[in-house]
């Protein structure tokens, strides 16, 4: 029987980790729990699915250009590969957003693969029905994925351990996580899963 969950990472790029052009706060450091969850659901056969920036030069996302963001991501840049400590198999399923130079395009639910497959439509070929979702940044692009794929009806668990916020504003990570649980989110970490693995 096909399964119905999967793993998504989400940005975790370059540019959001330390000496990037955009770093989250200790955002590397979401990076080995990632790989250990990888591992959980690789033991499963189940997908991993991992979404990235992918910003043109000039996007409306950027300071520069009316946005309030610095210069991050841009597509094929250093900034914009994946951690070089994320462990990403070989078969993980890559999605991009922020193409579209008139949007910030935060959430992975307004993501494409190389094919042009949205992120939506991507899901259901799947069969996915629940998402587990880990990575950067908390406030932003977690935040709009857990709760886009709750107004699309997925069951949704925030891997609260392998996540790290911006926090512009001090405290905009734990509202965040307010927001997703009583969005209808599912808090969990390593080792409850563990105890409990998807299926």
């Amino acid at each position: 029987m096909k399964s119905t969950s999967a793993l998504l990472i989400v940005d975790v790029q370059n540019d959001f980790c330390p000496g990037g052009l955009l770093p989250v706060p200790e955002g590397d450091r979401v990076v080995p729990l990632l790989n250990r969850y990888m591992e959980l659901f690789r033991e499963k056969k189940l997908p991993i699915i991992a979404s990235r920036d992918w910003h043109p030069a000039i996007t409306s996302h950027f300071r520069d250009f009316g946005g309030i963001w610095p210069v991050h991501c841009v597509q094929g840049s250093e900034g914009a590969r994946f951690h070089r400590d994320l462990a990403l198999p070989d078969d993980a399923i890559v999605i991009s957003k922020g193409q579209d130079p008139a949007q910030d395009a935060y959430s992975a639910f307004q993501a494409t693969t190389e094919s042009g497959v949205s992120f939506p439509e991507l899901l259901k070929e799947l069969g996915i029905t629940r998402l587990f979702v880990g990575g950067l940044a908390t406030d932003y692009c977690v935040k709009e994925s857990v709760l886009d794929g709750l107004r699309h009806g997925l069951a949704v668990t925030l891997l609260e351990d392998a996540v790290r916020g911006v926090n512009l504003t001090p405290g905009d990570s734990a509202r965040a996580i307010e927001n997703m649980v009583v969005a209808g989110a599912v808090r969990m970490n390593f080792s409850r899963l563990q105890a409990d693995p998807p299926s």
